[in-house]
């Protein structure tokens, strides 16, 4: 072979080389531009096995790993008796809260009393029906309707408590308007005080229709009725016949209790308070006469029903010279709606209807007054202003435990003003002040409740004390004919 063919054999090796892949099986040697690849090996993974079960024992039993193990051991339960001590200080220290006292449904809310059905609807029962969506957004607890049976006035023998005047329904209107109110949560009462539209409630003898009552009161009972209410109480409770009426609705079948109610004028707060007594009704209706008097006397006359009575059968209804110029409405609203008891009113009270005007003016509320007439405008902004205050109130003492069943302590009176605290044990406390004289009040608390400052919740007087805002509780200031709910948290 000659030196060219060596030369040629050198390139063809080149070439070969070049053309083989390049892994690391095979470029164990020189390779293209002389570069010297080496293999190397991949690191073999080391893996911890631990330590093996002999070993652990060995080490687990030297004096260091065991006074570490019972000094974690004492850590323990040391923190853990700490803890249950802790708790169990707690609560020992902490308030205990109070038992709800036993409420029915006639004390969780307001009752609202239509005397005269076709008046409240024109469609008498069937009317009163189609408004339980209205007296459901006024939080109404208790519907109390008529007289609505047949009698005419003055006459005994025409008597007839178990049959409704068809002029204003019938059995199947009143049984469909029941049926439809217990859907919503709200209960219905019947007055039947025998001669409602004669000289005498009750004939100017009670005991000579005793007996048709008690019949009177088995029948619509079981017509699912849930109370019966009597007005002028202390005639008919005077009879010998009012201890088998009481027996009626002392029995009970473990479902819904039945009441029975009783209304009062013109009686003492001496007399009010023997007649609870002595009749045992489940709630006596107060006519609460407009504090045009003395504020001294109307706070003794609360504070001596609320002491010596159970508030659950205590109820508070306006005299009908609401809304006349010497008694503001949104006072005596702010007033029943706050007192320990029942709130009664009568249809119309909460636009602030005055006796005589007609009840259609609660539903022109809905359409618009034109804008031409200046007077019907404003009155129809000054009843929806009302409505909605009367609502706001409603809302609160549904929902607020002070305001249904909390104590009462009264913290100020004088000829024209009157100021009380509402408590229940850990929940919000109320503070309500009023003022119907014809000057401003400065009115001095102080009760160890009592904090410096407390937040308006609801007023009458919205310039001087706007709702959420902060007053000064030592001395409150109220303007002439004024009143102003005030609330502050439970502090310990």
């Amino acid at each position: 072979m000659n030196k060219e063919d060596d030369m040629k054999d050198v390139e063809l090796n080149e070439m070969d080389q070049e053309k083989l892949p390049m892994t690391g099986e095979t470029l164990t040697g020189t390779e293209k531009n002389g570069s010297v690849k080496v293999k190397v090996p991949e690191d073999t993974e080391v893996k911890f096995t631990g330590l093996s079960k002999e070993e652990l024992m060995k080490v687990a039993g030297t004096t260091g790993w065991v006074r570490t193990r019972w000094a974690l051991l004492v850590l323990f339960w040391l923190g853990w008796v700490g803890m249950l001590a802790g708790a169990i200080v707690i609560i020992v220290q902490a308030p205990r809260c109070k038992p709800i006292p036993e409420m029915n449904w006639w004390n969780e809310g307001l009752l609202y009393q239509i005397s005269d059905v076709n008046a409240f609807s024109d469609n008498g029962l069937k009317g009163v029906e189609e408004k339980l969506d209205y007296l459901s957004q006024m939080k109404v607890k208790g519907l109390v309707l008529g007289p609505i049976h047949t009698v005419q006035a003055d006459q005994p023998s025409t008597l007839e408590l178990t049959a409704i005047n068809p002029e204003i329904g019938s059995i199947s209107e009143l049984t469909s308007l029941m049926e439809r109110a217990h859907r919503k949560g709200i209960s219905i009462v019947l007055d039947l005080t025998p001669n409602y539209e004669g000289v005498s409630a009750w004939f100017n003898n009670a005991a000579t229709v005793a007996e048709r009552l008690k019949e009177a009161c088995v029948y619509w009972l079981s017509k699912g009725v849930d109370g019966i209410i009597l007005s002028h109480l202390n005639d008919i409770a005077n009879t010998e016949a009012w201890p088998s009426i009481q027996d009626i609705f002392n029995q009970t079948d473990g479902t819904k209790k039945t009441a029975l109610m009783g209304s009062v004028t013109g009686l003492s707060v001496e007399d009010v308070s023997l007649l609870l007594n002595r009749s045992g009704v489940d709630l006596l209706l107060t006519e609460l006469a407009a504090p045009a008097g003395s504020g001294v006397r109307q706070a003794q006359a609360i504070q001596k029903l609320y002491s010596g009575h159970l508030q659950t059968s205590l109820g508070w209804s306006l005299s009908r010279s609401l809304g006349s110029p010497a008694v503001p409405v949104r006072l005596f609203h702010t007033l029943l709606f706050t007192l320990p008891g029942t709130p009664v009113f009568s249809a119309g009270d909460e636009i602030g209807l005055k006796a005589g005007e007609k009840i259609q003016a609660m539903w022109d509320l809905e359409s618009k007054a034109e804008d031409a007439n200046v007077t019907a405008k404003a009155v129809q902004e000054e009843h929806t202003t009302l409505r909605g205050f009367f609502k706001a109130l409603s809302d609160l003492k549904g929902k607020e435990r002070s305001l249904l069943h909390g104590e009462y302590v009264s913290l100020h009176s004088s000829a024209t003003s009157l100021a009380f605290l509402r408590l229940w044990d850990q929940s919000e406390r109320f503070l309500v002040a009023l003022n119907w004289g014809n000057d401003s009040v400065t009115m001095t608390l102080s009760d160890s409740d009592l904090p410096a400052q407390a937040r308006v919740r609801a007023t009458t007087d919205a310039e001087n004390l706007a709702v959420d805002r902060k007053v000064s509780v030592e001395k409150l200031e109220l303007g002439p004919k004024q009143a102003v709910l005030l609330s502050y948290p439970y502090a310990g």
